[in-house]
């Protein structure tokens, strides 16, 4: 059984989703379709199939949310110490090819946004950096060709 790396917080957002999946969500899909069964015949009932099909999609996605809770390997980036970037880490970088300054946050897969800054431990730019350290220079390899960022500190918060 293969673990999934994710912050705490990533976690507790899982946990939430899946609250609310298996609580407010399933309590919706089933008010939906006692209603469409009220309309009467069940074959021609395109709200009943819809309500059902919803229902399906909504109790794999709880599968799914169980299935990588289970298998969490839940990690607190404050409680790292090190020199050499590792999931969990908060690294400001400086890209050599914009000339532009970011900051990015390495995340499980369920986490990532690049709007928050939380990047995938799988994408290109997270395999880059790792084992990487302050001073470091790392080639990300990216659709429109080859990106290098300087890497100027590495935070564990």
């Amino acid at each position: 059984m293969e673990r999934v790396p994710m912050t705490r917080q990533g976690a507790e957002e899982l946990r939430k989703m899946l609250a609310y999946l298996k609580g407010e969500k399933r309590h919706q899909i089933v008010a939906t379709i006692e209603e469409a069964r009220a309309h009467g015949d069940l074959s021609e009932n395109a709200e009943y199939h819809s309500a059902k099909e919803e229902q399906g999609m909504n109790e794999a996605r709880v599968a799914d949310i169980e299935d990588r809770l289970a298998r969490a390997h839940v990690i607190d980036p404050s409680a790292i110490s090190a020199e050499k970037i590792v999931f969990g880490a908060t690294v400001e970088l400086i890209d050599m090819n914009e000339g532009t300054e970011t900051t990015y946050q390495i995340v499980g897969v369920d986490e990532a946004s690049i709007e928050h800054g939380k990047v995938s431990i799988t994408s290109p730019i997270a395999r880059a950096l790792i084992g990487k350290e302050e001073g470091d220079v790392a080639v990300v390899q990216a659709p429109g060709g080859e990106r290098e960022f300087e890497i100027q500190s590495i935070k564990y918060v």
